[in-house]
């Protein structure tokens, strides 16, 4: 079994969709991002390839190429989970944080939850998500940015 960390964030602008973990949350503000920049898919992603070798999110699926522009991040997870099961390895749970200021993700955190898990083909009860705010401190607090953290447990499979 292998430990995997992951985090992104994205700075928010008007003008772009925010999308939290495959799920669209009502809000004026956006990821600033070259695909849907969904920080919780991006920090999922990390968590992933890490452990199991496979490298990051930038090193698999390279900012700039083209056919990534604007992807949704659900398609990245989805190959990416392609990827760690060709290599022998499963997910035994993902732990996730979420730290926005506004709006709230509450209303819509089961949602967020039961899409990471559909695409991760897990039982819900092993994908967890919390929402936190940054209480006024830093680019989060101030509302100018979204950051995810995740972590992963992987056991590889013997053959």
């Amino acid at each position: 079994m292998r430990v995997g960390l992951g985090q992104d964030t994205h700075r928010l602008v008007s003008g772009r969709p925010l999308l939290i973990g495959g799920v669209r949350v009502e809000s004026d503000t956006g990821e600033d991002a070259f695909s849907d920049g969904d920080v919780l898919i991006h920090a999922v992603i990390d968590s992933l390839l890490g452990p199991t070798g496979l490298g990051d999110i930038g090193s698999v699926f390279p900012a700039g190429t083209e056919e990534l522009r604007g992807i949704d991040s659900r398609v990245l997870l989805r190959r990416s989970l392609a990827m760690i099961m060709a290599a022998g390895w499963s997910i035994e749970n993902i732990d996730c944080v979420v730290m926005l200021e506004r709006p709230k993700l509450s209303p819509r955190m089961a949602e967020i939850r039961s899409t990471l898990a559909s695409d991760l083909r897990l039982p819900l009860e092993r994908v967890t998500v919390k929402a936190k705010t940054g209480e006024g401190v830093d680019a989060v607090g101030e509302g100018r940015a979204v950051t995810a953290l995740a972590v992963a447990l992987v056991q590889r499979h013997v053959t």
